[in-house]
């Protein structure tokens, strides 16, 4: 897997509705879906798109409480990319602790899915969308001291917090809606969409820069978080599902999914049990 090297951007952001504003409602936001981990941990579980062959990955979400004004979408990310080396050759290394690469990542927000007559569900229409160009962050450099061969954690990096090792470090992006004055529905599919060396809507090639130096593309190695801890607020209308876009046959759960579309995985047996896609929305 691909790491990279980019100088830092400052972040840019558009979001866009598809639907007709409404008059903003000046209250003080809530949380009306948090799958996120509330915990001390140095990274989640996550799924990568360029290891996956994906272009998009996500979660229908059912929100809780009346507020549907909304406000915004988080998500948690891992980041597994060295400023040199790598995660599974076991030297990675990034000096630089407050390096940053950018990179522009779209939020979708659909109506709820739809069963289809060939057994796949689609989202429905798209609601809004938001692209926005982050700063993305390397995970620290392998701690040879605390992680080691001897614990079968050699090459990992060391979270004081908790006390363990880890190969990703998870982080947060947050995609803003509040000026819309946009109104969800009670159900809606999120999607989380961006570009790999080989993988994406618009992929970015091999004739990168970053593609051959040391270190790889650093989008390579982003993954989309999950969280274990369950549900906090709102519900699942799937459960042990989620909604995505793959191209490869071994990253479904079963054949019932169709190849190359953002649909949902899988809606014959619920084998995502246990893990959500770690969104948290809020809403006036």
């Amino acid at each position: 897997m691909k790491r990279a090297l980019f100088a830092s951007l400052a972040a840019v952001a558009a979001a866009t509705a598809l639907a007709a504003p409404a008059a903003h409602a000046a209250t003080t936001p809530v949380t009306v879906y948090d799958a996120t981990e509330h915990t001390n941990a140095g990274n989640v579980v996550s799924v990568g798109f360029e290891a996956t062959s994906a272009s998009e990955f996500g979660d229908e979400v059912a929100l809780a409480g009346t507020q549907r004004k909304l406000n915004a979408v988080s998500t948690t990310m891992s980041t597994w990319a060295c400023q040199y080396g790598s995660w599974n050759a076991g030297n990675c290394a990034s000096p630089n602790h407050t390096l940053t690469s950018p990179l522009s990542i779209t939020l979708n927000i659909y109506a709820a899915g739809t069963p289809q007559s060939d057994g796949t569900v689609l989202p429905g229409a798209l609601i809004a969308k938001a692209t926005k160009s982050f700063a993305i962050p390397y995970r620290p450099s392998a701690n040879y001291d605390k992680c080691n061969t001897h614990n079968n954690a050699s090459g990992k990096w060391w979270n004081a917090a908790d006390g363990k090792c880890y190969n990703g470090k998870k982080f947060t992006i947050t995609f803003q809606f509040g000026s819309l004055g946009l109104t969800l529905p009670d159900d809606v599919v999120l999607g989380v969409a961006y570009n790999t060396s080989n993988f994406g809507y618009h992929p970015f090639g091999q004739s990168t820069a970053c593609y051959t130096a040391d270190g790889g593309c650093f989008y390579d190695a982003l993954n989309v978080g999950l969280g274990s801890d369950g549900i906090a607020i709102g519900s699942k209308p799937n459960p042990g599902t989620v909604y995505q876009n793959t191209s490869w046959a071994g990253g479904l759960c079963d054949t019932t999914p169709a190849l190359g579309v953002f649909n949902l995985d899988s809606p014959t047996s619920a084998c995502w049990a246990g893990t959500d896609v770690a969104f948290k929305v809020t809403a006036h």
